[in-house]
Order: structure tokens, then C-alpha cells, then sequence
């Protein structure tokens, strides 16, 4: 049995022995952890179906780099939207499974079923070891969470992070949901956040340079004392999970590439409570916020086009003439 959050006995203070039985003084040992997100069991790995198509990293857990062209071809374009469109079908439904109660393994095994039954690859399964075919990162936890037994609670918030492989491409997009009656200050971050990324999406225009996305999350995120996580960037997609375009959350001068038509990108701010360092637990994946505050995150794939952007995750048309639509 495990627990979602720490929580001592409300009888305990701070010069009383650890509940954990370690000898030491509560002051000294958990007190600093309580409230804080604490890991529960996690299952093996799903089976996807051996005719779905999968990426080179599928079976030996190791992502294959390769120099993929920035400026994708109409075709690899047209794919990705259609793989974005599913993403962004999937992660709507699993958004609706969020209630206390319900354990993020319960989510993982419902994304999982939506992913395969659409003939499509779930692209955390396997990508570095990850073990689950979602990402799900409740309250401090900002990305790369671990769906496991843990239950969500009254008031806890949750990011679900969802990308498919289909048709020899990647579509990925995330959004940060409400668990039942959430405090205002927590619910004032998550829509925040979401501005910061609709933000950083219209500063995306050809000629300009990717410093331009992280000025104008950044600049809004200021203006509500929030901090901007740092260690973690948007990334190049494509026929890879992730390539070699990184894409800052905050202003650096030195992001002085160029956006041009045809690349494709993600931007997924990740916003937070208090300041941008983190930590990652010893699963190597789950990244939580230094000072135990909260945060939030939203995502889309983009596409630079001739006199804008193209969200490739939203809603859409994929033009039925296509030989991989059914």
C-alpha cells in the first residue's frame, strides 16, 4: 500500500521520532517532505500489438539519432497533422478520466487502450526506459511523472503529457487539468500557463529568431511572480521524438536561430508557484520543483508556415485523399 502524499499523524511534532521508523527526529527527516508527492507501485510494461508499426527505439529502449531535414516535406507535414489531431483526441479523453480517486495508472492503461486502438504507438512507451505509454506529473512533479498507484486527490492538479506514433511520425501535446475543488492560486497557474504557451505560439513567424518564444512566456510568467523552468526545453519533432531544434521557455539572447516554413517544433512551457530549479527522483524521469511548489505545463507541435504558424495538435482537417487516413 502506498500513500499519495506524505502525511505524518496529526498527533506528531517536530522533536517526536520519524513515523518512517528511522530514529531520527521528524524536525530532521520527513518534515521537510510533508505534503510533498511521494511515489506509489508501478506495473510492467503494456504490449502493443505486433502489427502496429513502431519507432526504432520500441524494443531496445534507445532512441536513434539521425540528421532529420528541419524543413519537413509537404508529406511528413500532412502526416504529423494527422498524428497531432489523434494526440490531441486522445489527451481530451483521457483530460475527462481526471476525478479524485482515479490512480495515474488507471489513466495509462485508458491512453494506452485509446493509442492502440487507433493503430498507433504511444511514443513514451520504451523512449529511454520509460516504462509507461503516458506522462502524468501531479502538483510539484513538473514533468516526466510516472503513472503508478498513486490516487488523485481533492485539489491535486495534473499534467498529461500525450504523443502518438503513427505513419513514421510523432504528434505530441499536453495540457494540466483540475482534480475537483482546487485552490484559486493553483487554478490562477494553470491558466497562466496556458496564456504563456498561446503566447510563446504567436511569437512564432519565419525570419524571426526561437529567442522570441521564451521572451513572451517569460514575460508574462514575470508578471505574476511565477518561475520559468529552465532545464527542460520544446523540442524539434518529426519522424523523431525529439530533434535537434531546442526551443527555451525563458528569454536567452543566445536562441538566435532562425524560424523558417516548414519546421516543426514543440513549445511547453512549464510554469511554476515559485522558483525554476528542480530535482529529479531516483527513477531518473520524475523532475519535481526544488522547493516543493507547484506547476503546470501545456504543449502543441507547431509549424513554422510562410506568414505565421500552424498548431499541428489542434482540432482539424487532414484531407481524406490521404493515403494513410481510413
Amino acid at each position: 500500500m502506498t500513500s499519495s502524499t506524505i502525511a505524518p499523524p496529526a498527533s506528531l511534532s517536530a522533536n517526536d521520532p520519524c513515523w518512517c521508523g528511522s530514529g531520527r527526529k521528524y524536525k530532521r527527516c520527513h518534515k521537510h517532505l510533508e505534503g510533498r508527492i511521494v511515489a506509489g507501485e508501478v506495473s510492467p510494461y503494456r504490449p502493443v500489438p505486433a502489427h502496429i508499426p513502431r519507432p526504432p527505439y520500441a524494443e531496445t529502449g534507445i532512441p536513434v539519432r539521425w540528421d532529420e531535414p528541419r524543413i519537413k516535406s509537404p508529406e511528413i507535414i500532412e502526416k504529423m497533422r494527422f498524428a497531432g489531431i489523434l494526440a490531441a483526441e486522445i489527451l481530451r479523453k483521457a483530460g475527462e478520466k481526471v476525478a479524485p480517486g482515479v490512480t495515474t495508472e488507471e489513466i495509462d492503461e485508458y491512453v494506452h487502450q485509446l493509442t492502440i486502438d487507433a493503430d498507433a504507438y504511444p511514443s513514451p512507451l520504451n523512449y529511454g526506459h520509460f516504462p509507461k505509454s503516458v506522462c502524468t506529473s501531479v502538483n510539484e512533479v513538473i514533468c516526466h511523472g510516472i503513472p503508478d498507484s498513486r490516487a488523485l486527490l481533492d485539489g491535486d492538479i495534473i499534467n498529461l503529457d500525450v504523443t502518438c506514433f503513427i505513419n513514421g511520425v510523432h504528434g505530441d501535446t499536453n495540457a494540466t487539468f483540475l482534480v475537483g475543488n482546487v485552490d484559486p492560486a493553483s487554478r490562477q497557474l494553470v491558466k497562466v500557463t496556458e496564456e504563456c504557451m498561446w503566447l510563446g505560439i504567436e511569437s512564432v513567424k519565419p525570419g524571426r529568431p526561437f529567442s522570441d518564444i521564451g521572451k513572451a512566456i517569460e514575460t508574462h510568467a514575470k508578471k505574476f511572480r511565477y518561475g520559468v523552468i529552465r532545464s527542460f526545453v520544446g523540442h524539434g519533432i518529426g519522424e523523431q521524438f525529439h530533434t535537434d531544434l531546442q526551443i527555451a521557455h525563458y528569454f536567452d539572447p543566445r536562441a538566435t536561430t532562425v524560424m523558417r516554413p516548414g519546421m516543426t517544433f514543440t513549445i511547453e512551457p512549464m510554469i511554476s508557484l515559485g522558483g525554476w530549479q528542480n530535482k529529479t527522483w531516483p527513477d531518473h524521469w520524475t523532475a519535481v520543483t526544488a522547493d516543493g511548489k507547484r506547476t503546470a505545463q501545456y504543449e502543441h507541435t507547431i509549424l513554422v508556415t510562410d506568414d505565421g504558424h500552424d498548431v499541428l495538435t489542434a482540432p482539424g482537417a487532414v484531407s481524406p485523399s490521404a493515403p494513410w487516413t481510413r
